[in-house]
């Protein structure tokens, strides 16, 4: 209930604040949460599929994002601006980070995003490829649960900082393994290069972070989200059905 009410929009009452441990424990239903909203769209996609055209991809790609908040996107445009504004300087792109304002280099990376997304979601749905649509939320849910178990939180205090502290190590190296294995079996020989593909962008960020910053922060682990998300959903749609 802890991380459908972090990951999502919908109305999730707590009978009182989460503690540490109960935070970092929370990291470990992340893909699971990825799997409900999966389906989620995928159930929606199916509903729409019979319109054809581009508007069953923009409704379904405008629900995905009201479902999350843009709470991802929020992050991946911080993380954008910090990047292209903070000139290799580590504190320079701290600070930039948590500057709520955005600039043109966040809008475009947004756009980009959003765009590659809905060019993914309208093959994926005219070929009623509803796995691929399915999965591309695991993945992504799974991701900041792979960056919190190998990457240094790097901005003390706050939500991030309890969950990278209380996440329990072996339950996170064993929810991964298994949906990995899940992710395998369900896409089979045509999502491998995917798989292969994202894998490849995942150790690019982390060494970027690790690079610049020195570890991960909750911007950081919010354009992983986003990026994964897009990345096999892209490569999932150029494999085929």
């Amino acid at each position: 209930m802890i991380a459908l009410q972090f990951l999502t929009r919908l109305p999730v009452r707590l009978d009182a604040p989460p503690d540490g441990s109960a935070l970092g424990r929370s990291l470990l239903f992340y893909p699971l949460v990825g799997l409900g909203l999966g389906l989620t769209l995928a159930m929606l996609a199916q509903f729409l599929s019979e319109v054809g055209g581009w508007l069953p991809a923009a409704i379904v790609l405008a629900v995905w994002v009201a479902l999350t908040g843009a709470l991802h996107l929020d992050g991946l445009a911080d993380s954008a601006d910090a990047w292209a504004g903070g000139l290799g300087d580590r504190e320079r792109t701290l600070a930039i980070m948590k500057d709520p304002r955005s600039g043109p280099v966040a809008m475009v990376v947004v756009v980009l995003v959003l765009l590659l997304k809905a060019a993914a979601l309208e093959p994926v749905i005219a070929r009623h490829d509803w796995t691929a649509l399915a999965l591309a939320p695991v993945l992504g849910r799974a991701a900041p649960l792979l960056l919190f178990l190998s990457t240094p939180y790097v901005r003390p205090g706050g939500l991030g900082s309890e969950l990278a502290r209380h996440l329990p190590r072996r339950g996170g190296t064993l929810v991964l393994s298994a949906t990995l294995v899940g992710v395998l079996l369900a896409v089979g020989v045509r999502g491998t290069w995917p798989l292969l593909a994202t894998g490849a962008l995942f150790c690019r960020l982390r060494l970027s972070m690790i690079r610049r910053i020195g570890g991960t922060t909750g911007d950081t682990a919010g354009a992983t989200i986003e990026l994964t998300e897009c990345a096999i959903l892209v490569g999932l749609a150029l494999a085929g059905g």
